[in-house]
């Protein structure tokens, strides 16, 4: 009889699920709002389970970049017809050989840039026998052409030079995870994306170089410096202008979650370098042998459309990666698989892990119960 009372209450415990503690948020007295198509069905069918195989690993790879031996020719011709514009706040300097009562001495005490020509907001200088002259979107050559015609008229065969004193007109923008953000001039030398990069020291430790953002214009164009610096992608360079924007974020969306059956679950941050399975996994711990499932571990990686709310689509929500770690040449393709930000990694746990973590909760139960069936049948004998 003591026996069949057992079993009834085992039974009961498992179809009830009393005999695993934990906390839990009922939802009996709450107002709960179903959707239109979140109906178990409908979400298992718009989720995708593909076996990891080399094949697939090939076609999966995360920024599989191939090196760019030929030169960026956009930005090759960009920087062979480069020229440097002349804007307000810029200081010249301008020369008439022969002529040095029209050339005003820096000295001992005077640097090139106290001693030029300033170009005044209006987008004038003012020269000798000249008087205003408009050079605000011209060049050193355009300025040079012009001073020269102008001053014929009061000295025969002029030999005329100018250069720029001061670059001060024009700037572009470093912000972010670099070691010295800041304005960087822009000057008669071309300045490309990596080159201020390089000048403001160069990027943080918690830089996500992966995703910088370069905005000309009022646009935003993503770059990668992991393509550019890592990979020899030279088409991730670009020439900088008047206004321009890099910023660098942080790596704080860099994320990978590793739950379950693993020696230490937790969320991992991806490095510069990038992170694959394995690595992830051993970053925890490894798994746990006692309990996990090798045939079950899944990377889950979200499509983003449950962010879209594209109603009536039938795209999938979710796509799930299984490797099967019980051969161990299934190690090699999980190093080669580059996890992406926001992946969870899960291993399930083994069947019979699961029954022995139940029966460790029941075991105590069924102890207490045999006591108290005990302690009453010695109060019966007893009476």
């Amino acid at each position: 009889m003591l026996n069949k009372t057992i079993i009834v209450i085992l039974a009961s415990c498992m179809l009830a699920g009393c005999a695993i503690p934990g906390s839990t948020l009922s939802t009996r007295d709450k107002n709960v709002v179903e959707g239109e198509d979140d109906s178990a069905d409908t979400l298992s069918s718009r989720i995708n389970v593909y076996p990891l195989t080399p094949n697939l690993i090939n076609k999966l790879k995360y920024n599989q970049l191939v090196p760019t031996t030929q030169p960026n020719d956009r930005l090759e011709k960009q920087l062979a017809s480069y020229q440097y514009k002349i804007g307000p706040g810029d200081v010249l300097n301008v020369t008439i050989w022969d002529h040095p009562e029209l050339t005003i001495p820096a000295g001992s005490y005077r640097s090139s840039e106290e001693a030029g020509n300033w170009v005044h907001s209006d987008g004038t200088i003012f020269y000798p026998y000249i008087g205003k002259l408009k050079v605000t979107g011209l060049t050193v050559t355009q300025v040079r052409s012009l001073i020269t015609e102008r001053i014929k008229k009061y000295i025969e065969a002029p030999q005329v030079d100018v250069n720029i004193a001061a670059f001060r007109s024009q700037k572009t923008y470093v912000t972010g995870e670099v070691n010295e953000p800041g304005p960087q001039p822009i000057s008669n030398i071309p300045l490309t994306l990596l080159d201020a990069i390089n000048r403001a020291g160069g990027i943080t430790k918690d830089a996500d170089w992966r995703n910088v953002t370069l905005t000309h214009h009022g646009k935003e164009e993503h770059l990668s410096l992991y393509a550019l610096v890592q990979k020899g992608d030279l088409t991730q360079n670009r020439l900088l202008h008047k206004g321009d924007i890099i910023h660098v974020p942080r790596n704080d969306a860099q994320k990978v979650f590793i739950m379950g059956s693993v020696e230490n679950p937790k969320m991992v941050k991806i490095d510069r370098t990038g992170m694959s399975l394995t690595e992830a996994l051993a970053s925890s711990g490894g798994i746990n042998e006692a309990e996990a499932d090798a045939t079950g571990v899944f990377v889950i990686r979200s499509t983003g459309l449950a962010n879209k709310q594209e109603k009536g689509s039938d795209k999938p929500l979710a796509d799930v990666y299984q490797l099967n770690m019980q051969d161990a040449t299934s190690l090699v393709m999980g190093t080669e698989f580059e996890l992406k930000p926001y992946d969870v990694v899960y291993v399930t746990t083994a069947p019979v892990a699961r029954w022995n973590r139940l029966m460790t909760h029941l075991v105590p139960t069924i102890n207490n119960f045999n006591n108290l069936t005990q302690g009453m049948l010695r109060v019966k004998d007893w009476e």
